[in-house]
C-alpha cells in the first residue's frame, strides 16, 4: 500500500534548495566531525526510518565512504545538530564510522526546520502523517495560511487540507498510516466515522480482510445509513392511528407486532413468532397454509 508522491515546487520555494547546495559547494571547509558529537534534530519531520534501507546505506558507506557531506548547525555546548543527512548519520553509526564529513551552516532554528523539510520531502517522501505534521508546523511557526502555503510549495490548498485532516484520526490508525500498513486513501475513508474506537476497528478490518478503499467506503456508507435509520425510528413518534392499528394486530395475531412508519409514509410490519408451531399458527390466520 505504499505510494510515491511529489510536492510540485517543493519547500525550496521557502528557502530555494539551490542556495543550500551552493553554500555547501562553495564552503571552503568540509570538516571531519566526531560521530558522537552529532545529534539528531528534535524537529526532524521524519519520525520513522526504514532499518533495511539504513542497513543498505551502511554497507555502501563502508565500501565507498560518505560521498555527500552532512549539513550541521553548531550548538553552544560544542555539539552539532543535523540539518540535513540524518539517514547518512544513522548509517555511519551502524557502520561504526567514527568521523563524518560535514559542512557547518549558520542557521536559526526556523531555517533548520525548513532545510530538514527540504531534505525529507524532496529527496525521500514522508509518510502522510509526517507530511501532515510538517505542514501543521509550517503553518503555525511561520504564521502562514493554507492558501499561502499552497502558493509557496505548489500544491493545492485542498490537497494540503486533506493531508492535515488525517491528524484527526485515532492515534492507533495514524500509526498504521505511518508504517504503511494502510493507505492514505483508507485513512481518508475512515475519517467518515467520528468515533475513534470505531475508526480503529475499521482499520483492523482493513488489515484482517485486506479490504480495498472502495470496499471500506461501502462498509462505512452502509454503517452510516443503518445508524441514520435507527435514529429516525428512535426519534419518530408514532401517530395515534398507527399505535391503534398496531394494538389491534397484536390482539388478532396474539403476538408482538411492530409497525414502522417513516416520514415518507413507507414502512414495514413485523410479526414475531417463537417456534415453528407458532409460525404455522400465524400462517393459518393469514390463510397461507396449503
Amino acid at each position: 500500500m505504499s505510494r510515491k508522491r511529489g510536492l510540485g515546487k517543493g519547500l525550496g520555494a521557502l528557502i530555494p534548495e539551490e542556495e543550500i547546495i551552493d553554500e555547501v559547494s562553495n564552503s571552503k571547509t568540509v570538516n571531519l566531525i566526531g560521530i558522537n558529537k552529532i545529534k539528531a534534530n528534535s524537529e526532524q519531520p521524519r519520525k520513522s526510518f526504514d532499518d533495511e534501507k539504513i542497513g543498505e546505506l551502511a554497507k555502501s558507506i563502508k565500501e565507498y565512504g560518505v560521498i555527500q557531506p552532512l549539513v550541521l548547525k553548531q550548538n553552544f555546548d560544542g555539539t552539532y545538530t543535523i540539518v540535513a543527512g540524518e539517514r547518512r548519520w544513522r548509517a555511519c553509526k551502524l557502520a561504526a564510522i567514527k568521523e563524518v564529513p560535514a559542512v557547518i551552516m549558520d542557521l536559526d532554528d526556523k531555517s533548520v526546520l525548513e532545510v530538514s523539510l527540504i531534505e525529507n520531502i524532496q529527496r525521500e517522501d514522508l509518510n502522510p502523517i509526517e507530511e501532515a505534521i510538517a505542514y501543521k508546523k509550517l503553518l503555525n511557526d511561520f504564521d502562514l495560511t493554507q492558501e499561502q502555503l499552497s502558493e509557496r510549495i505548489g500544491k493545492s490548498r485542498t490537497a494540503i487540507s486533506n493531508i492535515m485532516r488525517l491528524l484527526a484520526l485515532d492515534v492507533r490508525v495514524q500509526e498504521y498510516l505511518m508504517e504503511g500498513i494502510i493507505s492514505e486513501g483508507h485513512g481518508r475513508a475512515i475519517l467518515g466515522i467520528e468515533d475513534l474506537n470505531k475508526q480503529y476497528e475499521l482499520a483492523q478490518m482493513i488489515i484482517d480482510k485486506r479490504l480495498s478503499v472502495r470496499e471500506i467506503e461501502n462498509i462505512i456508507k452502509d454503517f452510516k445509513t443503518k445508524k441514520e435509520e435507527v435514529e429516525i425510528e428512535k426519534n419518530y413518534e408514532k401517530n395515534p392511528h398507527i399505535k391503534d392499528l398496531e394494538g389491534r394486530l397484536q390482539n388478532y395475531f396474539d403476538t408482538k407486532v411492530a409497525i414502522t412508519n417513516k416520514k415518507d409514509n413507507k414502512g414495514k410490519i413485523e410479526i414475531q413468532y417463537y417456534s415453528l408451531e407458532d409460525l404455522d399458527r400465524l400462517l393459518e390466520l393469514l390463510h397461507l397454509t396449503e
